[in-house]
């Protein structure tokens, strides 16, 4: 199954011992010149490249104040060395998470230090050359920007802004990672990340409403481009073609039908990821941002509601009003956006839903909480809501289920070795190895308490398990939708 050495799961976690150079091998696929210029970029790498790639770091340091904190600000304390599940999984010490700053920190210096420049082999200071960009190139795609680290450093350094910071630089010479840029394309020219058209879209929901009423009896519209509805949904586009991602969204449907509320999916906005945030580029953030803005004026909407994925609810949450704001056209009784997990949640505590958590009594359940919703977000009116609301959800569905250890979960959860735009084939390797502190935590629940699935709100996240759990041992089909969860337990019709 695999080419390389499958990590070992372990009882408890352990502390690899350093192994140089184990990944240096490990990188993504070029992005092609047609997408490098769609989104901006140039098509090859340019010329005077060197000259380029400072004057946009300048650029960025001199915009970013944070950015210039994080590289001004790191005493090499040692705190945030084995937080990162990629050096756990690699032993390799340019996935230390101050290692790999410092593969950007070396070059900042360099050029935008005193020390630096008349001084460079007293601070650690390097030439921006071709291998420099190489490892670059491997190693800051080689962090799935999960920000564990940060939560860990004294400085509350963020590993995530340099990387994102990193990538954008090299896309402005030219060279740009395939995965991320050609999704990016998609997704501003057709409205999704697959590039489904609308008659697809279209077909693919009317092909859902028949499987639930064949199976429920109940007729359950999944609306697409229905002008004056209250809802606009946007989810990612994973929901209309996967498992187990379709099955949330069905849940999602069955919730709207249940509660009454009027609601629609766009052909014109039908992502709710945003790839932008990857490359850290924020123009590409912000085309995809406008694209939701354009189809809930032009519906007619009085809600945003965003689904299962988690840097998409990050952006939607930190930078949505940024990007495409203000809103001032949308119901103010609700927050913009709100996730879908939020409006379950609410018509849960009204008791506005039956919910039969017997229905799925053939499964006990734990959660794996996603890193952008963890430590990138927020949900409901209260702090932490974003940990206890995706549980209540579940606890009101399920009648088994047991959390993690506690120091893999909520703030302190280890990814699940695919975000941040790693989720590609090309590194297959990285991926699975980054997933062990996640797969260790795993089997401990399974042991002790007999679990036998994982439920996530992420569509990075359940993607990236269907793939790697087999590796370990464990069922791609382990791996399920919350809203799978609600769907098979929410009683539909009028009784209640």
């Amino acid at each position: 199954m695999a080419e390389f050495e499958i990590p070992a799961l372990k009882p408890y976690p352990e502390i690899p011992p350093i192994e140089i150079g184990t990944m240096a091998h490990s990188k993504p696929y070029y992005a092609k010149q047609e997408h490098q210029q769609k989104i901006g970029f140039p098509g090859e790498l340019v010329d005077n490249w060197e000259q380029v790639a400072i004057d946009k770091m300048g650029e960025l340091v001199d915009n970013s104040r944070a950015l210039r904190v994080f590289l001004d600000s790191c005493v090499k304390c040692g705190a945030c060395t084995d937080k990162c599940h990629y050096y756990l999984g690699t032993s390799d010490p340019n996935n230390m998470p101050v290692a790999r700053q410092d593969l950007f920190r070396s070059v900042y210096r360099r050029y935008f230090t005193l020390a630096g420049k008349y001084l460079p082999s007293l601070v650690g200071a390097r030439d921006l050359d071709q291998g420099v960009l190489d490892e670059w190139y491997s190693y800051f795609h080689q962090c799935s920007q999960c920000r564990r680290c940060s939560v860990y450093c004294p400085y509350g350094i963020d590993t995530a802004e340099i990387s994102m910071a990193a990538r954008e630089i090299m896309d402005s010479i030219g060279v740009g990672q395939k995965y991320c840029n050609e999704i990016i394309d998609k997704a501003q020219t057709i409205g999704n990340n697959l590039g489904l058209p609308e008659p697809a879209l279209a077909n693919t929901l009317e092909g859902l409403e028949e499987d639930i009423e064949d199976e429920t009896g109940v007729s359950v519209r999944l609306p697409l481009d229905q002008k004056g509805a209250d809802i606009l949904l946007v989810t990612p586009s994973a929901d209309f073609f996967a498992e187990p991602h379709v099955d949330g969204l069905i849940g999602y449907a069955k919730v709207f039908h249940q509660a009454g509320l009027s609601w629609t999916i766009s052909s014109y906005a039908s992502e709710a990821a945003n790839f932008g945030l990857f490359i850290g580029s924020y123009d590409n953030m912000q085309k995809l941002a406008l694209r939701i803005r354009e189809a809930a004026l032009e519906l007619g909407v009085k809600r945003i509601v965003f689904g299962e994925c988690g840097h998409a609810w990050r952006v939607a949450y930190s930078f949505l009003n940024t990007l495409a704001g203000p809103f001032d056209f949308l119901d103010p009784d609700y927050p913009v956006p709100q996730h879908v997990c939020e409006v379950t949640y609410d018509l849960i505590q009204r008791n506005a839903l039956r919910l039969d958590p017997s229905a799925n009594d053939d499964m006990v359940l734990t959660f794996h909480d996603s890193c952008n919703v963890a430590r990138g977000s927020r949900m409901g009116d209260f702090e932490g809501g974003q940990f206890v609301i995706p549980r209540a959800v579940i606890k009101a569905s399920c009648n088994h289920f047991f959390d993690m250890p506690s120091d893999t979960i909520k703030e302190a959860t280890f990814c699940c070795g695919g975000g941040g735009g790693l989720l590609t084939d090309d590194l297959v390797e990285l991926r699975v190895k980054g997933s062990l502190p996640r797969m260790e935590a795993l089997k401990q629940v399974v042991d002790e308490h007999g679990v036998t699935h994982l439920a996530a709100i992420c569509a990075i996240c359940k993607s990236q398990f269907s793939k790697i759990l087999p590796y370990y041992g464990f069922e791609m089909d382990q791996i399920v939708s919350l809203h799978q969860l609600v769907s098979n337990a929410i009683v539909l019709g009028n009784e209640h």
